[in-house]
């Protein structure tokens, strides 16, 4: 659920719920973004890299193609400052 901004803002905030093992598809990097973990446990992947994530952990989204995996349910608030 997007809480503040929209496709017609620079800013993006949007609340994501994944159930345990599901994931976000690999996609381009829209502009500067971070996940900041609400709940449960994250994966982000880019490439050959992965970066963990917890309950109060803030992860910053590498330029390039990424995708995110729930470890067990989890919510995050995905934030995005498009600069293309």
């Amino acid at each position: 659920k997007t809480v503040y901004g929209g496709s017609e803002r620079t800013l993006r905030q949007t609340v994501i719920a994944l159930r345990a093992g599901a994931k976000l598809d690999e996609h381009e990097n829209p502009g500067d973004a971070t996940f900041f973990v609400l709940h449960g446990r994250v994966v982000l992947v880019s490439g050959k890299n992965s970066w963990s994530g917890s309950p109060g952990d803030l992860l910053i989204v590498p330029e390039g193609r990424h995708a995110l995996e729930a470890v067990e349910d989890a919510a995050v608030l995905f934030t995005v400052a498009k600069t293309r």
